[in-house]
C-alpha cells in the first residue's frame, strides 16, 4: 500500500507501515510516532479474536478492518444480508404451516413475494444510507471539513454484518423472536454508528444523529410502501 493509507488503531494517526519484515519471517510491529503504541496490534491476532472485538464494537477493531486491511467484500456482504432480511420478511408473511410436500416447496420458492421483500429491503437500505450520507455531508459542509462518500458507504455496508443473525433467529423461532429481531436491529445500528466515528473521526453525537436520521427516513419509506400496498389491495378488491 502507499504511504498514508494506514491508521494507528489506538490514536487514529497516519502511519506509513504496519510492520517490518526481517529475514526468516521475523516481523516487528511498527510503533506509532504519536502514542508510542503498536500501530496495529491486530496484525498478530487470530481472525476470530478480531471478529469478537468487532462484535463488541471496539473502535480499534473497526480501525483495523476499515483502514489497515484490504477487504472488498462489502457489496457481496450487502447482498447476502439483504437476502437474509428478505427471507425473514417472506417467512413471516407466509400464513400456512410448513409442508413436506415437494410440490409445496417448489411453489413457495417460485413465489414473487420473496423478490418483492428483497426489493423492499434493498430500497430501505438505500434510503437509510442516503439519509446518513446527506446528514453527514451537511454537517461537514457547515464545519468546512472534507468529506468522501466511498469510504463511508463501504463502512456502512460492512458494519451491517449483524443482519446475518436474522437467519438463526428465524430457524430457532420462539416466543421471544420479536425481542431478538429488535436486539439485532439495535446491534446493526450501533455498528453503523461506530463505523461512522471511525471513518470521519467525529463525535459520538454526530454519528448517532446521522444513524437516527437515516433510520427515521427508512421507517417513513417503509410505512409509505405499506400504505400504498394496502390501498392497492383495497382498490383491486373493489374491482
Amino acid at each position: 500500500m502507499a504511504s498514508g493509507l494506514f491508521k494507528c488503531v489506538e490514536c487514529n494517526e497516519d502511519a506509513t507501515e504496519l510492520y517490518r519484515d526481517y529475514s526468516h519471517g521475523i516481523l516487528k510491529l511498527t510503533r506509532c510516532s504519536s502514542c508510542k503504541k503498536p500501530v496495529d496490534k491486530y496484525i498478530e491476532y487470530d481472525p476470530v479474536i478480531i471478529l469478537i472485538d468487532a462484535t463488541l464494537c471496539k473502535i480499534q477493531a473497526f480501525r483495523h478492518i476499515l483502514f489497515n486491511t484490504e477487504i472488498n467484500i462489502h457489496w457481496k456482504l450487502c447482498v447476502f444480508c439483504l437476502l437474509c432480511e428478505a427471507y425473514l420478511r417472506w417467512s413471516l408473511q407466509q400464513g400456512s404451516q410448513p409442508s413436506n410436500d415437494p410440490a409445496d416447496i417448489i411453489r413457495y420458492t417460485k413465489e414473487w413475494e420473496f423478490y418483492c421483500m428483497f426489493a423492499l429491503a434493498a430500497l430501505e437500505l438505500t434510503v437509510f444510507c442516503t439519509g446518513v450520507l446527506v446528514i453527514l455531508w451537511t454537517a461537514k459542509l457547515f464545519s468546512g471539513a472534507s468529506f468522501e462518500f466511498t469510504p463511508l458507504l463501504k463502512a456502512l455496508l460492512l458494519s451491517g454484518y449483524g443482519k446475518v443473525l436474522l437467519i438463526p433467529a428465524v430457524i430457532w423461532e420462539h416466543d421471544f423472536s420479536p425481542l431478538c429481531f429488535g436486539l439485532i436491529r439495535l446491534f446493526v445500528l450501533t455498528s453503523n454508528s461506530q463505523a461512522i466515528r471511525v471513518i470521519l473521526n467525529c463525535s459520538r453525537r454526530l454519528s448517532l444523529l446521522a444513524v437516527c436520521g437515516g433510520l427515521l427516513l427508512e421507517m417513513w419509506v417503509a410505512q409509505a410502501f405499506k400504505t400504498l400496498q394496502v390501498c392497492s389491495q383495497d382498490y383491486l378488491s373493489m374491482l
